[in-house]
C-alpha cells in the first residue's frame, strides 16, 4: 500500500513538472513574418524523475554537490531520459554537464551556486569571441546534445567575482576593497585587479580582445585563470529549452547557444554587475530557429547579442545565425540593448525584434563590425521599440568598431562586412546623447536601411556616413544641437516627413563628394536656407520638394 501511495505521489510530481515546461508564448509571434520560419517547439521528456538528493546532495550551501549532479544526470540518462529535480535549498557545485533527453527542473527557492574554486574548471578546447581557443569548462554546458532543458524558478549563480578582472574606476569602492582583500594581484597601474598572476599574464598575451596569442600547452596552463568560461554553453545542440530561471554573476558571457537549432528561451532573468567585464546577457551564435521572449537583462556588456564567428574562422565555419525572433524583452544596463556583431563573419539573416524596452543602456539598437570580418547581415526587421535614458546612441551602425577609423578606400573583398536590408519602425527614444549614427565603409556603404515612424529625443541629432538607399519616413528628431543632421557621402537617400520639433531653423550639413541624389519631401520645416555644404559636396546633391 505504501509503495502504491509513493507511486501515485511520484506521478503527480511528474505531471506537475511536465505542465511547467509548456511554454506560454506571444500569440502573434509568427504572424506577419517577412521570411519563412519553422515554429520552434519545446522538447518533451520521459516521465522518469530523480532528485539530486537521491544521490547524496545537500542544500546547505557548503557541501560540494558536483558528484551528486553528475550521478543524477547519468541515472536519468540510463532510464531513457527524464527530469532531474533540484529542490529548494542552496546547492554548491562544480560544473554541470547536461546530456540528451534531460531536463533540470528547479523549485521555488532553489539557488545553485557554482564553486569559486577555479580548480573545479578544467581547461578545454572550445570557442570564445568567435574563434576556436582554449577556455575553462563552463559551469553549465552541453555538447552535441538534443532535447535538453532547464526550467522552473531557480537561480544559478556563476561566482563570477572569482574570475573577472575588476577595473577600479568602474566599481564601487566597497567592491574594489573586497576584491583586494580576497587575494589576487593588482597591475602596475594599480587600476585593475586580477584573480592571480596567471590571469594578469594572460591579459598581456591577448592582442585581439580577450583571446591570448598562445601556441603551447604549458603557457595555456600557466594562464588558465585568465580563460574565463561562458556561464551556460550549448554547443551544437538541438531542441534546447530554458524557461523561468535566473542566471547571474557570470564569469564572462552568460548564455551562449553556439551552432544550435530549435532553441526556445522564455521568461529568463539575466543579471550581472554593471562593472562585470565581458558579461554579455545572451550571445546567439551561428544558430538557426531561435525564439527569445518575455525575458529581462541587466549586465556588464551587450544585452541581447547576435553573432556568427570571427574573421577567417567564422567565414570558414560558414554558419549564419538565421530565423531569430525576439519579443517582449527588456534590457536595463548593457552596452547595447539589441546588438549584431561584431563577430558576424558567418552572416546574420532573417531576424525579427519587436515590442522590447531598452532602459539605461549605453546604446539601444547596436550594429557593429569592422574590416576583416566579412559576412553579410541582412533581412533584419525591428519594430515597436521603446528606449529611455540611453547614454550614447539610440540607433548605431558602426563598421569601424573598436575605433579603427580610416577613411581611406580599400578594395572590397571577402573580408569586407556587408550590412543591408535592415528595416526599423515604431521606435521611441526618450533621452539619448545622440539620436542616430550610421557609419559605413568607404568601400562598402550601408545599404537599404529604413527608419519609419520614429520619435527620437537626444542631445545631438544624427550623423549618416557612407550610406546608400537610406529612408527616413515620419521621423521626428528633437535636439538642441546644430547641425541637426549631418550627411557625409550619403547617396540615394529619401527623407519623407522629417521633423525637428522646437527647432525653427534645423540645419542639415552635407559633406563629401559622394553626397548625391538626396530627396527631402513633405518636410515643411526644412528649406535650402537650412542646408550647408562642405568638403566638395555640391548644391545639386539635394532636392527639397513639398
Amino acid at each position: 500500500m505504501k509503495k502504491q501511495f509513493v507511486s501515485a505521489l511520484f506521478s503527480v510530481l511528474v505531471l506537475s513538472v511536465n505542465a511547467q515546461i509548456e511554454p506560454v508564448l506571444p500569440t502573434d509571434l509568427y504572424s506577419n513574418l517577412s521570411f519563412p520560419m519553422e515554429k520552434v517547439t519545446a522538447p518533451t521528456f520521459s516521465d522518469n524523475t530523480v532528485s539530486i538528493t537521491d544521490f547524496g546532495a545537500k542544500g546547505d550551501g557548503k557541501f560540494d554537490n558536483t558528484a551528486a549532479f553528475t550521478k543524477a544526470i547519468d541515472a536519468i540518462v540510463a532510464k531513457g531520459g527524464g527530469t532531474v529535480e533540484i529542490p529548494t535549498g542552496t546547492w554548491l557545485t562544480g560544473p554541470i554537464v547536461l546530456k540528451s533527453n534531460v531536463c533540470l527542473h528547479t523549485e521555488k527557492g532553489t539557488l545553485v551556486v557554482f564553486s569559486a574554486d577555479l580548480n573545479h574548471y578544467p581547461l578545454i578546447f572550445g570557442n570564445f569571441e568567435g574563434v576556436n581557443t582554449y577556455r575553462c569548462q563552463s559551469p553549465i554546458s552541453a555538447h552535441h546534445a538534443s532535447n535538453i532543458a532547464i526550467t522552473g524558478n531557480g537561480v544559478f549563480d556563476g561566482s563570477g567575482q572569482a574570475w573577472r578582472p575588476l577595473k577600479k574606476n568602474k566599481a564601487p569602492l566597497s567592491v574594489w576593497e573586497q576584491q583586494i582583500a580576497s587575494g589576487g594581484v593588482v597591475d602596475k597601474s594599480t587600476k585593475t585587479w586580477w584573480p592571480s598572476e596567471g590571469a594578469l599574464k594572460g591579459s598581456r598575451l591577448s592582442t585581439d580582445q580577450n583571446v591570448p596569442n598562445v601556441s603551447d600547452m604549458k603557457t595555456w596552463m600557466s594562464i588558465k585563470d585568465y580563460l574565463r568560461p561562458v556561464m551556460v554553453e550549448f554547443d551544437s545542440c538541438q531542441n534546447v529549452y530554458l524557461e523561468g530561471i535566473t542566471v547571474q554573476n557570470s564569469p564572462a558571457w552568460t548564455i551562449h547557444p553556439l551552432m544550435c537549432q530549435n532553441v526556445l528561451l522564455n521568461g529568463l532573468t539575466v543579471r550581472n554587475p554593471e562593472y562585470g567585464q565581458n558579461t554579455d546577457g545572451i550571445d546567439i551564435e551561428s544558430s538557426k530557429n531561435v525564439v527569445l521572449v518575455n525575458s529581462s537583462f541587466s549586465v556588464g556588456d551587450d544585452g541581447i547579442c547576435v553573432k556568427s564567428g570571427k574573421n577567417e574562422v567564422g567565414r570558414k565555419r560558414g554558419i549564419p545565425t538565421e530565423n531569430l525572433l525576439v519579443e517582449n524583452c527588456t534590457v536595463y544596463h548593457a552596452h547595447g540593448g539589441f546588438v549584431v556583431g561584431s563577430e558576424m563573419s558567418g552572416g546574420v539573416r532573417n531576424v525579427k525584434v519587436s515590442h522590447c524596452n531598452f532602459i539605461g543602456t549605453d546604446t539601444g539598437l547596436r550594429f557593429k563590425s569592422t574590416r576583416g570580418r566579412g559576412g553579410v547581415v541582412e533581412n533584419i526587421y525591428i519594430s515597436d521599440i521603446n528606449m529611455a535614458d540611453i547614454k550614447t546612441d539610440a540607433i548605431l551602425f558602426d563598421l569601424f568598431y573598436g575605433g579603427k577609423t580610416n577613411d581611406k578606400v580599400v578594395m572590397a573583398d571577402v573580408t569586407t562586412p556587408v550590412f543591408r536590408k535592415i528595416f526599423m519602425k515604431n521606435i521611441v527614444c526618450k533621452g539619448a546623447k545622440r539620436a542616430l549614427f550610421l557609419n559605413g565603409l568607404p568601400e562598402m556603404f550601408l545599404r537599404d536601411i529604413s527608419l519609419e515612424n520614429a520619435q527620437l529625443t537626444a542631445d545631438a541629432g544624427g550623423s549618416i556616413r557612407e550610406t546608400s538607399n537610406i529612408t527616413l519616413s515620419n521621423v521626428s528628431i528633437t535636439t538642441s544641437s546644430n547641425p541637426s543632421l549631418e550627411l557625409t557621402n550619403t547617396q540615394y537617400a529619401t527623407f519623407d516627413k522629417l521633423m525637428f520639433p522646437g527647432d525653427e531653423h534645423p540645419v542639415i550639413a552635407l559633406n563629401g563628394t559622394d553626397c548625391q541624389y538626396i530627396q527631402i519631401i513633405h518636410s515643411p520645416g526644412i528649406s535650402y536656407s537650412n542646408i550647408t555644404w562642405s568638403d566638395h559636396a555640391t548644391k545639386d546633391a539635394i532636392e527639397i520638394r513639398p
